[in-house]
């Protein structure tokens, strides 16, 4: 015992000061694209690098309109790899409040088919590094506390290895008063991950039914936004959204703890003090 002691002394804190300080993500991290629309030529490369179709154009009348859906994105850089213009950054406050905002959209007039002037953007909003705004919103609105219950509605379990780090001393989600619960009867918050499989819906929309209000829904990654790789087809119904309502979209795949942490901040945010949306 007295080993562990000494160990733990030696070792010291190692709690990240995220939110109250930036994210100290890892230079490597892929969390989100950052896109240069004045350099961009021609989406055609990226649009067809793409695997989940996050990057879409048509042209009409001399016009290409390109879009981009960070809730498509699985952040595997092969786009980035096909335009110089695009590139990814390790910044994680990513979560929307609207699976619109997840969107990207540019205009340009074409010669000779690629894009030759820039007539119009309209990049995703992104949310803003949150400081210690988490901790105050969890007491103002729940009491000191957070009751989370997460779903796996068909996951391949990436997103759940993340959440489970908001747990590791790294992250220590409990200092923000937020704590993870087995039955949905005692949680203020669903984290939904996974794209909805057919045979989840039912089980889902019972979770979601079992909750007392008020009642918020996040739909992690770019499974729970979109259906991302796989999308809608036999076996499944796409994102979450398709089956309860979402209050907050956080992209990734799958999205660090700081973006959790973002999504979730958001998420409080949506409430009054005298807890009403």
């Amino acid at each position: 015992m007295f080993d562990i002691l000494r160990q733990s002394l030696r070792t010291g804190i190692v709690t990240t000061a995220f939110p109250e300080s930036p994210a100290a993500a890892s230079p490597g991290a892929r969390c989100h694209l950052e896109i240069d629309f004045h350099a961009w030529r021609d989406a055609r490369p990226a649009a067809a690098a793409c695997p989940t179709g996050a990057i879409a154009w048509a042209d009409n009348a001399g016009v290409r309109t390109v879009e981009v859906d960070l809730g498509k994105c699985v952040f595997c850089g092969l786009c980035a790899e096909a335009e110089p213009a695009i590139r990814l950054t390790n910044h994680c406050a990513t979560a929307v409040a609207a699976r619109e905002q997840l969107k990207s959209t540019a205009r340009y007039r074409l010669v000779a088919d690629r894009q030759a002037e820039l007539i119009s953007a309209s990049p995703a909003a992104g949310m803003a590094d949150v400081g210690g705004q988490l901790k105050a919103s969890v007491e103002r609105i729940f009491g000191r506390s957070l009751h989370i219950r997460q779903v796996d509605a068909g996951s391949c379990n990436g997103c759940e290895m993340e959440i489970g780090a908001l747990n590791s001393p790294v992250y220590d989600a409990e200092r923000f008063g937020m704590h993870f619960v087995a039955s949905p009867r005692h949680a203020d918050m669903l984290l939904v991950t996974g794209p909805v499989t057919r045979n989840m819906e039912l089980a889902l929309r019972k979770t979601y039914d079992a909750m007392p209000g008020p009642r918020l829904v996040v739909a992690v990654g770019a499974c729970g936004c979109s259906g991302g790789i796989f999308g809608r087809n036999y076996a499944t119904l796409g994102g979450v959204d398709s089956v309860i309502p979402v209050d907050v979209y956080i992209p990734g795949c799958p999205p660090s703890p700081q973006a959790l942490l973002n999504g979730i901040m958001l998420a409080v945010g949506k409430l009054r003090p005298d807890g009403h949306q």
